[in-house]
């Protein structure tokens, strides 16, 4: 009886942690730094619709008050794709505890990735697909929805595997829309530059002059930028339990 008391406020504790940290940073000497918004007034991922791993049609409805991580990559690629794909595993296995997050990755070799292939790729990685969709379908549908994760795709019979694709991973909101951290921020008075967003800068001594450069997007294939990405995630998470203004930065 007592394991499962314990276990329960485990639970309880791990769920909750994002709202403790929002009370602590908003309610302290720092800034509440919620992540940006990334691109034009109003952009969102657009509707589509795929076909993943299971023969399954993955639309946007599926991914509807989620948040979501998304990349690109393709089954037969000789470089990065593993890395990419293992350190999505990472991510998926250390945000497990939270609900309503899930996964995405779209192949850019949609005439050769099946959902058969996709299916023994996701073994291969030993993926936990159950929120985790490998995607296929119509090759310029996936190459156009690309540019709007901000990222590059394109065939190149010159690259390895004869595809160009970005090794970034993409942070969506609830509302569909591309969020990220930063990697520093600068002062718009002095020009002093700090990892944080302090209330004050130490250099010219004005308050609230600090602005994020937002990094957009997030290597996947460097493990100190997957941390990042897991410590913006539950940001994100924590910045859900409060209705506030964002800081909005257009790539």
């Amino acid at each position: 009886m007592k394991q499962k008391i314990k276990k329960w406020i485990l639970l309880f504790v791990i769920l909750a942690f994002p709202y403790f940290i929002y009370n602590y940073i908003s309610k302290g000497n720092n800034n509440f730094v919620k992540l940006a918004i990334i691109g034009e007034k109003g952009h969102k991922i657009p509707t589509f619709s795929f076909i993943n791993q299971n023969n399954d049609t993955i639309t946007n409805a599926i991914y509807e008050n989620q948040i979501y991580i998304a990349n690109f990559i393709f089954t037969s690629c000789p470089t990065i794709c593993p890395t990419m794909t293992m350190n999505m595993r990472y991510i998926q296995s250390k945000l497990k505890i939270y609900p309503n997050i899930k996964f995405l990755s779209h192949s850019v070799n949609p005439d050769f990735d099946t959902p058969e292939r996709l299916k023994l790729y996701a073994k291969k990685m030993r993926i936990d697909e159950s929120n985790f969709n490998f995607v296929t379908g119509n090759k310029k549908e996936i190459y156009d929805i690309a540019m709007d994760y901000f990222v590059n795709v394109s065939e190149d019979s010159l690259a390895p595997g004869g595809f160009l694709h970005s090794e970034y991973l993409v942070i969506i909101d609830k509302q569909g829309r591309v969020r990220s951290g930063y990697s520093n921020f600068v002062c718009s008075n002095c020009g002093n530059t700090s990892k944080y967003s302090p209330q004050s800068c130490s250099s010219c001594g004005k308050e609230k002059t600090f602005v994020g450069n937002p990094v957009g997007s997030y290597d996947g294939t460097q493990d100190f930028v997957i941390k990042d990405l897991i410590k913006d995630v539950k940001t994100l998470l924590a910045e859900y339990h409060e209705d506030a203004k964002v800081e909005r930065h257009v790539k």
